[in-house]
């Protein structure tokens, strides 16, 4: 068993994927781990496969670099192929828009040994933009995953819902085999239709079965964001689908008698949002963006009950 493993979940990302490489050939102070990385080639259409075969024919690093491939879409599917093949005893997330500073594997790695219950801890995320993002951008941040906690190590609350996104997420692999269903509803981004929630779903099934989730500022990564993921052709669908999500995450905590309750809530507390919102802004969404994408996510939030219901049916058939 190695000390960790990097899993890169890839979807057409040969463009990407040699910064993401050159950045983990780059990390320092990790002389005394054996680790490895894995790429996860989300059935991508470009050139994914070659790249990763012509850097492993002159690959001469003291880590493995493996390249496995996922036909189904979605990155739930990516990642639960990552952990199945990884051989470290932790595994650290990176997708191919993450750039991770030098220290970023030896602090998830020291973080493991003084934080034994922790299944799973994030970093913190700074954003790298190709275009400035529009106005009060940071009202939405997190929703791209960009988040900054503080300089200070803390519990998240899932309970309320407040965990961390995957990019740069350190799961046990022990803690994902003994939590982690393997029939997951919430599968993901799947290529250029982004859906949300998978991560959540994998931090919630983690904690019901007792381990901690944590944030390590200690670790920090770069998230690339190109202009296209800042349009609105992009950010609206993200926002819905995360929406989507809402109902089926607050259901994995939640006792029997609760879930009832928990889906009126749920369509009733974002009817009201969406109303409010709306009264807000004068019902005119046409050119403040982060206004709109508000919108449409607590629209996907006020469907979700009813999303939730549609796919539990779809997976008794």
């Amino acid at each position: 068993m190695l000390d960790f493993t990097v899993v890169i979940p890839t979807y057409n990302g040969a463009n990407r994927l040699p910064r993401v490489l050159e950045k983990l050939q780059l990390q320092a102070s990790t002389e005394s781990l054996s680790w490895e990385i894995l790429v996860i080639d989300n059935n991508s259409t470009d050139r994914t496969a070659e790249l990763i075969k012509t850097y492993q024919k002159s690959w001469q690093f003291p880590f493995a670099l493996r390249y496995y491939f996922e036909p189904k879409k979605g990155t739930a599917f990516a990642r639960q192929l990552g952990v199945k093949e990884a051989q470290g005893e932790l595994i650290g997330f990176i997708d191919d828009d993450n750039l991770p500073d030098a220290n970023w594997l030896k602090e998830a790695y020291l973080f493991s040994q003084t934080h034994p219950r922790a299944g799973a801890y994030g970093c913190r995320i700074i954003g790298e933009f190709e275009v400035p993002p529009p106005e009060n951008f940071e009202k939405i941040a997190q929703f791209l995953a960009i988040r900054d906690h503080g300089n200070q190590p803390r519990l998240f609350e899932p309970e309320k819902l407040r965990l961390p996104p995957g990019a740069g997420l350190v799961v046990r692999k022990i803690a994902w085999v003994e939590s982690v269903a393997q029939d997951s509803i919430l599968t993901g981004r799947q290529g250029n239709n982004p859906r949300s929630g998978a991560d959540y779903e994998v931090l919630l099934q983690l904690y019901k079965h007792g381990w901690e989730i944590w944030y390590n500022p200690q670790m920090s990564i770069s998230h690339y964001i190109p202009s296209h993921r800042l349009s609105k052709d992009y950010l609206l669908p993200l926002a819905k689908g995360i929406g989507l999500a809402t109902c089926q995450l607050r259901m994995i905590l939640a006792k029997n008698w609760q879930k009832p309750l928990i889906w009126l809530k749920t369509i009733l507390g974002n009817l009201r949002r969406i109303v409010l919102h709306c009264l807000k802004h004068g019902f005119r969404f046409q050119d403040d963006l982060v206004a709109s994408f508000e919108l449409a996510f607590f629209w996907g939030s006020f469907l979700s009950p009813f999303y939730y219901l549609q796919q539990i049916f779809k997976l008794k058939q």
